[in-house]
């Protein structure tokens, strides 16, 4: 592995307090949850501990966060927002319950993609919504798409009011091209649906893969839609609770600053993600160069201790999505490989009815861990 990204050892690891490494017990592999094993990159260690020796732990200042991500998003991704419609959320979940609050009425009907990141379906209900589902497509290989028949169906459901899409997606890594971007655009303008674009894996597009933000495309919709990102999912920051959402107009711009003190961001993840979207560079082409690795060899590993588990290698992120279904461990496999193999991955169901039988690997981490979660999936068996 890359020096940047420590050795991953199971010893050290395991003095961690996350949920990863706390929801089971020391015999339970953890491979479920979206955190990574990688050491953190020094800028964001130097930014975090540099605040803390002179006691900075107030209250969040954006700061120099709009010009980081702005810069960032312009030198990697093709795009270049106006910093000054980029605002701080605590992450981006909440920043999409906030923004479905103020854009849509009690009642109304938010579209999402199953197989999709567990959250969508339920964190909307608090806010007293519901979930229309458009299902992605799989095609023979096992390859997913988004759904134009399934979108335009769920957007012609009475109150349906907004479509939460997720690029790249989670959990099958899919990168959509410009062309489905354009798609789902012009169905939501069709419907007059609000549009919130869902970017948080972008930093982590894989070598073979081209990303497009949904904010550079030639459509009216891409001025009326809302971008939410973080550097949490590239950088392995979650725990200092920061992401950013980008306004696509001052139209947008100004709902934000309305709710802006209900969006309050952690000060110390506000100076983290300046620092990893300015100085993490190098840290984060070692992560990707890791993550290409990885995605390689756990098809291999695949192939050799569970052939008949279908696996289509992700374009985006550290998260591989599993077909189990030829194995009969029935809807849940994960529950399976839990008991008789402890190894924890992510349960398919949580992830909508189109995720039974499939599970979710965290491949994030180092091949000898990889390895080892592969072979005690195979134990199971």
């Amino acid at each position: 592995m890359d020096a940047l990204l420590g050795t991953c050892s199971l010893p050290q690891l395991r003095r961690r307090r996350s949920a990863k490494w706390r929801t089971y017990p020391p015999d339970v592999l953890p491979a479920f949850v979206a955190e990574m094993d990688f050491d953190l990159a020094p800028p964001i260690v130097r930014a975090v501990t540099d605040a803390l020796a002179i006691g900075d732990c107030g209250y969040a200042h954006k700061g120099k966060l709009g010009e980081a991500y702005a810069e960032f998003a312009a030198g990697r991704l093709g795009w270049a927002p106006d910093p000054r419609w980029v605002y701080p959320v605590p992450d981006v979940m909440t920043g999409l319950a906030e923004v479905i609050e103020a854009v849509t009425p009690p009642g109304a009907g938010i579209v999402i993609n199953p197989p999709v990141y567990p959250p969508f379906r339920y964190r909307f209900g608090f806010y007293g919504r519901r979930i229309i589902d458009a299902p992605l497509a799989r095609d023979e290989t096992g390859a997913c798409a988004l759904d134009p028949a399934a979108i335009e169906a769920a957007l012609s459901r009475p109150g349906a009011a907004a479509y939460v899409l997720c690029s790249p997606h989670n959990p099958t890594g899919n990168v959509w091209s410009a062309e489905q971007l354009a798609m789902a655009a012009d169905l939501c303008q069709r419907h007059g649906a609000a549009l919130l674009v869902d970017e948080i894996h972008a930093p982590l597009v894989l070598p073979g893969a081209r990303f497009v933000p949904f904010g550079s495309l030639d459509h009216e919709m891409a001025g009326r839609a809302f971008v939410f990102t973080s550097a949490s999912k590239g950088w392995n920051i979650p725990g200092l609770k920061c992401g950013v959402v980008i306004a696509g107009s001052e139209a947008g711009a100004a709902l934000l600053e309305q709710r802006r003190r209900a969006m309050a961001a952690a000060h110390l993840g506000v100076l983290a993600s300046v620092a990893a979207f300015t100085e993490g560079l190098p840290w984060l082409d070692a992560a990707l160069r890791q993550l290409d690795q990885n995605r390689g060899l756990l098809a291999g590993l695949l192939r050799e201790h569970l052939p008949a588990v279908g696996y289509s290698r992700p374009q985006a992120s550290f998260l591989a999505w599993l077909d189990c279904r030829a194995l009969d461990l029935g809807d849940d496999p994960a529950a399976v490989f839990l008991d008789q193999g402890r190894v924890a991955v992510g349960h398919g169901p949580d992830f909508g009815r189109p995720g039974n039988g499939f599970v979710r690997l965290n491949i994030g981490t180092s091949p000898a861990l990889i390895a080892e979660a592969v072979r005690r999936m195979a134990s199971a068996l």
